[in-house]
């Protein structure tokens, strides 16, 4: 039995391959078999097995209990770790539904013979990959070595669309960060930006670490000939971490901009209010003398004394006007 091997659809498939070619349909009593042949591996798909499943995970493939308690609790960080003849290895998978970023996680068992991927929270499935996989037999016969490759390039290519719409976000903030008014709506999205980049950035860069250590320090697992499509993978990441890094200086910076604009305009409206004051000063001053209830007042019986103070204080206050609006205070 392939597909669908336990009633709640836990076991998604199981395939054997020899050579690159593709086995007839394997149930959990024939990995043994695949397993002893020459040449062959098992690539066994889990999408969030109960304990039963992964005991008998266990014990056709002799994986380690930490690694099997790791992918039965999940909610682990993005890591590679070595077991003895086996490597568990841990992916934060991130893809877009609707308006939303669903994050998941894949544990990954590795072995020489062996490859048993473990789906946990909204991760999509790995058909297509299977599929691509098989469409190159000659590479395939390397092992699971290139299965290994095709899963964590997937897991990759996936976060680009993410990224990509975060630009099309930014481009579209740029007119409301750049205006002078404070917007709370636009400096709230700009944070919310920030954090969904940060959260992808920490999914993504440890695929490319991971990548860089098998390349590197695990030839038993990953020949030769298959060191530069992990390679490839790590420049992909490396890539879209880069972009994520300078899309969030570049909103950083913006709302440092933003909110020296704010200050500017603040700065102005006291500049105006100051120079309004100044102003009105003149005439405060003015009548608040002429206001006094004192009879001995100068030009107080004057007949032109009225209008005269009048006068003054106009021409005083045109006069400040004109040299505040020319020092740009008003």
């Amino acid at each position: 039995m392939n597909r669908n091997e336990t009633p709640q659809g836990m076991i998604v498939n199981i395939s054997g391959y020899e050579n690159g070619k593709r086995l007839d349909d394997l149930g959990l009593d024939r990995i043994s078999d695949v397993l002893a042949k020459a040449g062959t591996f098992v690539w066994v798909g889990l999408f969030e097995p109960d304990e039963a499943v992964l005991d008998k995970m266990k014990e056709e493939f002799g994986l380690h209990e930490l690694a099997v308690e790791d992918a039965r609790l999940a909610h682990q960080r993005p890591k590679i770790e070595a077991y003895g003849q086996s490597l568990f290895i841990v992916l934060k998978t991130a893809h877009r539904i609707d308006e939303r970023i669903a994050y998941g996680e894949t544990h990954l068992f590795v072995g020489p013979n062996f490859l048993v991927s473990v789906r946990h929270g909204d991760t999509p499935g790995y058909a297509l990959v299977r599929q691509r996989c098989e469409e190159t037999a000659n590479l395939l016969a390397k092992g699971p070595a290139f299965a290994l490759y095709a899963i964590l390039d997937f897991v990759a290519d996936n976060y680009q669309p993410i990224i990509e719409q975060f630009e099309d976000d930014f481009d579209k903030l740029e007119e409301g960060i750049f205006k002078s008014d404070f917007d709370r709506l636009v400096i709230g999205r700009i944070y919310e930006l920030r954090r969904q980049l940060l959260e992808l950035r920490n999914a993504a860069q440890p695929v490319g670490d991971i990548a860089s250590e098998l390349m590197r320090f695990h030839e038993e697992f990953v020949p030769k000939e298959l060191r530069a499509y992990f390679r490839d993978v790590k420049d992909h990441v490396s890539r879209l971490v880069g972009m994520a890094d300078n899309m969030r200086e570049m909103l950083n910076s913006a709302m440092q901009v933003n909110l020296a604009l704010v200050g500017v305009r603040q700065n102005d409206v006291v500049k105006r209010l100051a120079g309004w004051g100044a102003i009105l000063a003149v005439p405060t001053v003015v009548f608040s003398l002429y206001g006094m209830n004192f009879k001995n007042m100068p030009e107080l019986e004057w007949r032109y004394g009225y209008p005269t103070a009048v006068g003054i204080t106009v021409v005083a206050c045109f006069v400040l006007f004109k040299r505040l609006q020319k020092t740009g205070w008003i």
